[in-house]
């Protein structure tokens, strides 16, 4: 089972121009990592480094993972509103996903800077977030509600139109080849997270309990046995491979009642890195198999 250590209450909420970078520890501490520029709106790691992308900014924050040390910045010329960074272990790349503009990739050290995705202008491409899978990048659409997959060179491997009522926010590859989609029913009025074939079909969908719906999903991050991450409101649900709840495994008070935005899930040190909302606070908790 997942074992979440419990996260003491943090500082008050108010809205500010810089961001913490938080990590809590297996006996409930919080440390102080480093203050950062702006709202967070991704956070990833790759290999002992840590990546930051902020609203309305070009660089990409580096940090130390295990020292939490800050490193050097990596500029990105010309990008300015970055809304989610994901990154590759099999390629040591980045990829960041401008606001309705294109895909960045980016070298683990900056050296190597490329405007990505579209290849071609022609392309209606409307990147809003993403996700990788064994060198697989997958970039969620809300505005052509589609999901399109790419791999390690930018050639398209496919592109999966979802169900005209559905308005995605992520999507995630199951180990089984699925696509698991966080996304609005705007028919139900209803948040959901459902799970869908290369077709688009729908094969089985959750969206809460009359009690306790889902409020917003903005993001997801799922393991190697298909155990899936939710973060929703003030809260992280953890969902297992059929979409049954597990359980709240993060709730508001160790959020400290803010919401959690991005996710990323390092299943090798059982660690979840989550940015939240409102100054975009990033935290990273310990995550425990047992």
């Amino acid at each position: 089972m997942l074992f979440l250590s419990p996260a003491p209450s943090l500082a008050k909420y108010w809205i500010r121009p810089w961001s913490l970078l938080c990590v809590v520890d297996l006996s409930g501490n919080v440390s102080l990592v480093c203050v950062v520029d702006n709202l967070v709106m991704g956070v990833t790691q790759l290999h002992d480094v840590v990546y930051v992308v902020r609203w309305g900014s070009s660089s990409i924050s580096r940090f130390n993972a295990t020292t939490h040390q800050r490193l050097t910045d990596i500029d990105v010329k010309d990008l300015r509103y970055p809304l989610d960074i994901v990154a590759c272990e099999q390629t040591s790349q980045l990829y960041v996903a401008e606001r309705d503009k294109c895909v960045w990739r980016v070298s683990a050290e900056g050296a190597d800077v490329q405007h990505w995705l579209p290849k071609s202008p022609d392309d209606t491409f409307k990147p809003w977030t993403l996700s990788v899978t064994s060198a697989r990048l997958l970039v969620t659409s809300d505005v052509t509600r589609q999901l399109i997959q790419f791999d390690a060179v930018g050639d398209e491997l496919r592109r999966v139109q979802l169900p005209d009522d559905m308005v995605p926010h992520h999507a995630v590859e199951s180990p089984t080849g699925t696509f698991i989609v966080s996304l609005y029913n705007e028919q139900l009025k209803q948040h959901q997270v459902a799970e869908v074939n290369t077709g688009g079909e729908v094969l089985r969908q959750f969206s809460g309990s009359r009690l306790s719906p889902l409020i917003d999903t903005p993001h997801m991050a799922v393991d190697s046995h298909g155990n899936i991450f939710v973060a929703d409101d003030r809260r992280i649900l953890l969902l297992d491979a059929q979409l049954s709840l597990r359980r709240v495994i993060i709730d508001e008070h160790q959020l400290n009642n803010k919401a959690p935005y991005r996710l990323c899930y390092r299943e090798q040190s059982g660690q979840l890195l989550v940015g939240l909302v409102g100054g975009g606070d990033v935290l990273v908790f310990d995550v425990l198999r047992r």
